[in-house]
């Protein structure tokens, strides 16, 4: 695995320290609404981004999940976003913060957050560990973001390929992706 690995896009400490800076706006943004929430995660890839960031919000939280597919297999681009699943619970009258692992094609968010709103969240906000430099991420509102990469498909931190690398934790390009 090691040998496939091009370069450290995103380092682990790197991914830490913007990791507590998010934790610190979403709690100082929350707390003002009643210090309560619920994180709704984008399964499986935002699985390791989800429990480092809740660790560090310091306020009252319910977990939801939702499992949405956009790169079945071995793809390396967006195919769609397929629902998969979704155990949310009671979101009506709470506010909903749904997390992703990477915001690139838009669909997944596109799909997920008026599905929140339907359900009758006082609020849904979104945030996500990177964004590509690409029109159709740029178009899409994301309330926060961790880092903007370049237009590459990266792995580790939870992001995949052919379900390999989540475990990595930086985040990587792989030999013979663009850059």
């Amino acid at each position: 695995m090691q040998g496939q690995i091009d370069r450290i896009l995103i380092s682990q400490d790197r991914i830490a320290e913007r990791v507590k800076e998010l934790a610190g706006q979403i709690t100082a943004e929350h707390s003002a609404n009643g210090g309560e929430i619920t994180i709704v995660p984008i399964m499986t890839g935002a699985m390791i981004f989800a429990s480092d960031l809740i660790r560090q919000i310091p306020i009252a939280m319910k977990i939801g999940l939702m499992m949405v597919s956009s790169y079945p297999g071995r793809s390396m681009e967006s195919r769609g976003s397929q629902m998969l699943n979704s155990q949310v619970g009671e979101i009506a009258g709470r506010h909903v913060l749904v997390l992703d692992d990477i915001l690139d094609s838009g669909g997944t968010l596109n799909m997920v957050v008026p599905a929140l709103r339907e359900k009758g969240a006082a609020s849904v906000k979104s945030c996500v560990l990177l964004r590509k430099d690409r029109a159709t991420a740029r178009a899409v509102r994301v309330d926060y973001v961790g880092f903007e990469i370049p237009d590459a498909f990266v792995v580790g931190y939870g992001l995949d390929y052919n379900d390999y690398y989540r475990n990595l934790p930086d985040i990587v390009t792989l030999k013979g992706q663009k850059p």
